[in-house]
C-alpha cells in the first residue's frame, strides 16, 4: 500500500480540507477572472471607439510609480483619428519624480496636437499636479486638494538598531559617496549637502515647468512652492488652475475646445485587452508596494 493511500486512510479529514481548499482557490480565481472579464467587456461596449468624433478619457489614479501604461494611452489617443480631445482625470497624491515628469511631457506633446483638459478629482497634488500642468486647461472642484509642490528624498536610519543587535556593514566602494543613504550610518555633512543640492535642482525644474505652463512668474510660483497643500479655490486664485467644475464639466470643455457640436460627446477609453488576473492583483497593490519600496530605498518623490 502506497504512503499516499495510507495517509488518506488515516487522515480523511485533513485530506478533505485540502481538497476543499484547492477547489475554493480555483473557484475564487474563476469568479474574479469572470467579473474582471465582464467588467472590461462592458466598458468596451459603452466606450468602444467609433468613426464619430469622441473625447478620450485617461485616468491617473493612486501613487504614480510607473509611467509606461499612461504614456501608451496618451500616444494611442494622439494617433487616433476619432479622438478629437482628451480629458486626463487625475486623482493622485503624487509619486516618483521621473514618472511624473514623463507623464507631464507626454501630455504637453498631446496638447499641441489636440485639446487636453486635466480634471482633478479629490486629490491632484505634487506629482499629480505636475502631470496636470501639461494640459491646456485645468478643472478642479473648490475643495480639491492640490499643490504640495515640493520634492522629498527619504530613507531609514537604522544605525542604533543595528548597534543593539550587533549588526555591522562591511562596505567596499569605489568612491566615498557610493554608499550615500546607507541605513547603517548617519549622513555626513558632505552627503547631506549633495542631496540637498540634488533636491533643490529638481525642485527648480518643477517651478520652471509650472511657470511656463501656467504663464506665471517663477518668483510667484517659488513663493508658494514650499510643499504646502491648497484647496482648489486657493489654487484658482493663484492661477494654478483655470476653472471650477467636475468631470462632466471637463468633458464639455474639452468638446467645446475641439469644436464638437455637443455638450455630451461620446467618450472613448483606451484599449486594454490584457485581463491577466495576476496583473490586476499587482496593479491593485501597486501603491502599498511602492510605499514599502520607498521606506527601504532612497527614491526622489513628488508626494
Amino acid at each position: 500500500m502506497s504512503q499516499e493511500r495510507l495517509f488518506r486512510q488515516k487522515h480523511p479529514l485533513l485530506t478533505g480540507f485540502f481538497i476543499l481548499g484547492v477547489l475554493l482557490m480555483f473557484f475564487g480565481f474563476g469568479i474574479t477572472f469572470f467579473v474582471a472579464t465582464m467588467g472590461r467587456q462592458t466598458g468596451k461596449t459603452h466606450f468602444l471607439a467609433t468613426d464619430n468624433a469622441t473625447v478620450g478619457i485617461i485616468e491617473v489614479k493612486g501613487l504614480i510609480t510607473d509611467a509606461e501604461k499612461i504614456l501608451e494611452q496618451l500616444l494611442q489617443f494622439r494617433l487616433s483619428k476619432s479622438v478629437k480631445a482628451v480629458v486626463v482625470r487625475i486623482d493622485s497624491p503624487g509619486g516618483a519624480v521621473g514618472a511624473s515628469q514623463e507623464i507631464f511631457t507626454e501630455i504637453t506633446r498631446l496638447n499641441k496636437v489636440k485639446p487636453v483638459v486635466a480634471s482633478m478629482g479629490s486629490v491632484a497634488a505634487s506629482g499629480g499636479y505636475y502631470a496636470a500642468i501639461g494640459a491646456g486647461k485645468i478643472v478642479a472642484s473648490p475643495g480639491t486638494l492640490t499643490g504640495s509642490m515640493g520634492v522629498i528624498f527619504k530613507f531609514p536610519n537604522l544605525e542604533e538598531i543595528f548597534q543593539k543587535i550587533g549588526y555591522k556593514d562591511e562596505v567596499i566602494k569605489s568612491g566615498r559617496l557610493k554608499d550615500i543613504g546607507s541605513p547603517s550610518r548617519t549622513l555626513t555633512e558632505e552627503e547631506r549637502e549633495l542631496l540637498q543640492s540634488l533636491l533643490d535642482g529638481v525642485h527648480e525644474q518643477f517651478i520652471r515647468d509650472i511657470a511656463q505652463s501656467r504663464n506665471l512668474q517663477e518668483e510667484d510660483v517659488r513663493r508658494v512652492a514650499d510643499g504646502r497643500i491648497f484647496s482648489g479655490e486657493t489654487a484658482k486664485n493663484l492661477g494654478l488652475i483655470d476653472q471650477f467644475g467636475n468631470f462632466n464639466d471637463a468633458v464639455s470643455l474639452a468638446a467645446n475646445l475641439a469644436g464638437l457640436e455637443t455638450e455630451t460627446p461620446t467618450l472613448e477609453y483606451p484599449e486594454d485587452d490584457d485581463i491577466s488576473i495576476f496583473k490586476m492583483l499587482a496593479e491593485q497593490n501597486a501603491s502599498s508596494i511602492f510605499r514599502g519600496f520607498v521606506s527601504r530605498n532612497p527614491v526622489l518623490s513628488y508626494e
